[in-house]
């Protein structure tokens, strides 16, 4: 008995390993702020016990930093300490008990309970790392900081920002979704030289007060502000936190310098007042910098760029979608302001890659694939559903599981979701039971053939099935695959 149960306690033992690691990946993804990891926990706590052994596909894999390993080895030291008290002082089943606490009960808990042990030393490494950047930064009174936020579009406008003001200037770009303070710092730190004459810094957020926190750190002479919609409203709990959080970008920027706003979100228009301002659109009667005759092909986007002072240009881009136009005139409006020439951004635009998994244009002979998978929210949604819409000779199928992370809100805008692909697709097909049901509402409701509805298990089965519809157009399929932020 002694041995089954010491067996036992062996396997689950590495089984709480597998937790504690899964559930320190998770708490890395939630920026390691406890009471968002907590609030994690209490929507997905049976899953973690799943994802410990198939963790499925997520947006960022665990990277293993100091700050995580420090936090392994304290999970590691208390159930160490435990197991030498029950040396002392219990038995088998003592330490058969202990394993199945340690795993089942306190297991989805111990990152954040290791956080609060290490949090001394944590805040005082921060703090040093933090002082260090902003020296940095003291020290060079000539680099211009741009910050960059926004619900959704504020890595593209970063990444294009980041082509087109290399045409003239030395860049610091934050790489990836380095939009944390820590992950802003770590680039300031590790990357910033005497040479460079720009930093463009991504600001992400999920809480109030998480912009200003950044502003603090870089004090930006520019911001932009791509877009705001109701994303991560379950931490946020309301579109006006959201809207306000953005805005403490805009109220970071000294009064020489500009906040560039996207005229063409319904959110942003009429938060002008205040700020100096440079607004851009896709619309032609409202923006300072508005684009024009603007046309879709597989082979790309062309437009036309108004500047303030009448002067235009005509642009040609590999990307498409209107969303990536607009976020395209707004990284021409900062680096014109910035003093690069509208014809000297032609050849950058043209440049332009498009940003992975956001509305990447892929040929595959007989079909051609429109990667938008990362991340869907209600605008980019209908934005990617909008540029579907816009192939007219070609067979137009969506492949889509629906939208996560909307709070209380999650169904009735999956169910408009439905509505708006039912008007932009011929052929639509939905992956994953648990999200299909208000779609396909929304989708019934707004008419469209039962028979060109299907909702399947897999995204495998989901692709077979879109490739073996008949016909003989081309066929162009959008795969608007929200992946949740830090799990499926």
């Amino acid at each position: 008995m002694k041995i089954l149960l010491l067996i036992i306690s062996v396997i689950l033992t590495i089984y709480a390993f597998l937790v504690v690691r899964f559930g320190i990946h998770m708490f890395q993804q939630n920026g390691y702020k406890n009471k968002v990891h907590l609030r994690w926990i209490k929507e997905n706590r049976f899953r973690i016990f799943k994802g410990a052994l198939r963790p499925g596909p997520v947006k960022k894999p665990l990277v293993y930093t100091p700050r995580v390993t420090r936090l392994f080895i304290t999970v590691v030291a208390l159930f160490c300490i435990c197991c030498i008290l029950n040396r002392f002082f219990g038995n088998g089943v003592s330490l058969f008990i202990i394993v199945l606490v340690y795993t089942f009960l306190l297991g989805p808990y111990l990152p954040v309970i290791g956080n609060v042990i290490n949090a001394p030393v944590e805040k005082s490494i921060s703090r040093g790392f933090i002082r260090k950047a902003m020296a940095s930064l003291a020290a060079m009174p000539e680099l211009t900081v741009v910050g960059i936020t926004g619900s959704y579009g504020k890595t593209s406008v970063k990444f294009y920002l980041d082509t087109l003001l290399s045409a003239k200037y030395e860049v610091l770009t934050t790489p990836e979704s380095y939009n944390t303070p820590m992950g802003v710092v770590k680039t300031i730190n590790t990357s910033l030289k005497p040479t460079h004459q720009i930093f463009l810094c991504e600001m992400g957020a999920r809480n109030v007060g998480d912009i200003k926190e950044l502003c603090d750190i870089v004090h930006p002479k520019y911001g932009v502000i791509t877009s705001i919609g109701p994303q991560h409203l379950e931490s946020f709990k309301s579109i006006e936190n959201i809207i306000s959080t953005k805005f403490e970008l805009a109220d970071a920027i000294p009064s020489e310098g500009r906040i560039f706003l996207n005229d063409d979100n319904e959110y942003i228009r009429g938060h002008h007042e205040n700020y100096n301002v440079i607004t851009y659109s896709t619309s032609e009667d409202r923006g300072d910098y508005r684009a024009s005759s603007i046309k879709t092909s597989r082979k790309g986007t062309a437009f036309t760029v108004t500047a303030p002072d009448g002067e235009s240009a005509e642009f040609t881009t590999k990307l498409i979608g209107a969303h990536n136009v607009v976020n395209i005139v707004g990284a021409i409006a900062v680096a014109h302001t910035l003093g690069v020439k509208l014809a000297d951004l032609k050849i950058p635009v043209r440049r332009l890659s498009p940003v992975e998994h956001r509305l990447n244009l892929i040929e595959k002979g007989s079909y051609t694939i429109i990667d938008d998978a990362y991340n869907s929210n209600p605008v980019g949604a209908k934005a990617a559903l909008d540029t579907l819409a816009m192939f007219e000779e070609e067979k137009k199928i969506l492949i889509t599981p629906g939208m996560v992370e909307l709070g209380t809100e999650e169904e009735a805008l999956n169910k408009v979701f439905g509505s708006q692909a039912a008007k932009a697709a011929d052929e639509i097909i939905l992956v994953g039971r648990r999200q299909a049901g208000p779609i396909a509402e929304g989708i019934r409701e707004a008419g469209f053939e039962e028979e060109h509805l299907f909702i399947a298990d897999s995204f495998q089965e989901a692709m077979e099935h879109a490739l073996r519809i008949p016909g003989n157009e081309h066929k162009v399929i959008l795969l608007e695959n929200d992946l949740p932020d830090v799990l499926l």
